[in-house]
């Protein structure tokens, strides 16, 4: 038996909707497909699926939401962490565009389906802030806007006097505005996920982790602590807790803690005095730093933090003293929570799907864009276990490659950490 583990001390936990119920599995099932992961892909997937009228059941290992995707930074950015002109360069042209395209379109394709599914998450499209405080940063970003306009995309860069005004901070020294991005709250976006997934015909089980997976005759048997599922079908969407459940997977990703402060309500007028118009911002340097005004006026900062679980604001206290160089009237401010949660990153920066056997399908990696990239997923992610490798999906399929010594990671993602941060400070 399991026992559902209680949520991260977040905010979040503090104020989401309620949850819908989702009780374990305790009788066998026989699905056309079995999803392993009750996050935003996982969910997403078995909406898309319900939809087509596609028998699915979710498999959540403790609750929806309950990891990364209930836990983030609430951001919905668009793109991918590479540039246009580098995807079309990696993936050729026709796969390259249909990548750019789909990426860049996942924050509509989200923000659509929360208006079509009335999910109550406080979801704002107010654009996306991807800003530089050095000259080499703000190079880069105003090429990736360069890119970005040719293509026609909502963009704009902005030099310091314009962020000077949207930020309030003379920090930075150029950014690109891409007003297709926004926020929501993550654990209320989850919990209605799974409430829309459930109404259009899924069924989705919480404490009910996967514990093997094997094939017998011409279905995949799934064994459970309580009862075994049978499927024609199955979905692995378990991102950065991915487990040894299929050989090798753990080892193609590095699961990093991301961690936020977030403060009590601020005043209206030093909420306005922060982010005044209200979008969401994130740094471009070697260690990243995020940050939004939710709301309520609270501020939530976020970043790399120490790679444990953690319960209090003080255990990221450098974000708070971030915070307060930024804006210096936040001193004395109370921070009421300090959270994280672990999140996967790929060695190549890109999203992952792979088919390592027929009728299995895998899909992580989202490396820090996971709120909108995961959602729009499910949908391509639903067509492809609709309609198998005929059916095209807008990001490559490829294979399961172990990242070399990747026992190391965390003393690697320690190291990297520490360094970024000297870096960053002494900008260079």
């Amino acid at each position: 038996m399991t026992t559902r583990l209680p949520l991260p001390p977040s905010l979040y936990a503090d104020t989401a909707v309620a949850p819908v119920a989702t009780p374990p599995l305790d009788a066998d099932k026989t699905v056309s497909v079995a999803i392993v992961g009750g996050g935003y892909t996982g969910l997403s997937t078995a909406l898309h699926l319900a939809e087509q009228g596609v028998e699915a059941l979710v498999l959540e290992a403790q609750e929806p939401g309950w990891g990364a995707s209930g836990n983030n930074g609430g951001h919905t950015n668009p793109g991918l962490k590479h540039d246009p002109d580098q995807i079309e360069a990696d993936f050729g042209t026709d796969l390259g565009r249909r990548m750019i395209d789909f990426s860049y379109g996942t924050t509509n394709f989200t923000h659509d389906l929360i208006r079509r599914y009335q999910i109550p998450c406080e979801a704002r499209q107010n654009g996306t802030l991807r800003a530089a405080y050095n000259e080499a940063s703000a190079a880069a970003i105003e090429k990736t806007a360069q890119q970005c306009i040719r293509r026609g995309m909502p963009v704009t860069y902005l030099n310091r006097k314009q962020l000077r005004e949207m930020t309030g901070t003379d920090r930075y020294i150029g950014a690109m505005l891409d007003t297709r991005g926004g926020d929501l709250h993550p654990l209320s976006y989850a919990r209605g996920l799974a409430r829309a997934a459930i109404s259009a015909g899924a069924k989705v089980y919480g404490e009910t982790p996967a514990l093997s997976l094997r094939r017998k005759g011409t279905r995949w048997r799934i064994e459970t602590p309580r009862a075994v599922v049978h499927a024609e079908k199955v979905l692995l969407a378990t991102n950065g807790f991915t487990d040894d459940l299929w050989p090798a997977l753990r080892r193609t990703i590095v699961p990093v803690f991301s961690s936020i402060a977030a403060t009590a309500p601020l005043s209206d007028a030093v909420a306005r005095s922060i982010m005044p118009t209200r979008p969401v911002l994130y740094e471009s340097g070697h260690i990243t730093v995020y940050y939004r005004i939710d709301q309520h006026n609270r501020l939530l900062m976020g970043g790399r933090g120490p790679m444990r679980w953690i319960k209090s604001p003080s255990d990221v206290a450098y974000l708070i003293r971030y915070a307060e160089r930024l804006w210096p009237q936040l001193a004395g401010v109370a921070w009421t929570h300090g959270w994280n949660s672990r999140l996967a990153i790929t060695k190549d920066h890109y999203p992952h799907v792979h088919e390592p056997a027929e009728n299995i399908l895998i899909s992580l990696g989202c490396n820090g864009r996971g709120v909108a990239l995961s959602t729009a997923m499910g949908a391509q992610l639903a067509r492809r276990l609709i309609g198998g490798a005929k059916a095209e999906i807008d990001m490559p399929v490829t294979g399961i490659k172990p990242i070399p010594m990747h026992a190391f990671w965390p003393v690697g993602v320690t190291t990297a950490v520490i360094a970024g941060r000297v870096r960053d400070r002494l900008g260079i």
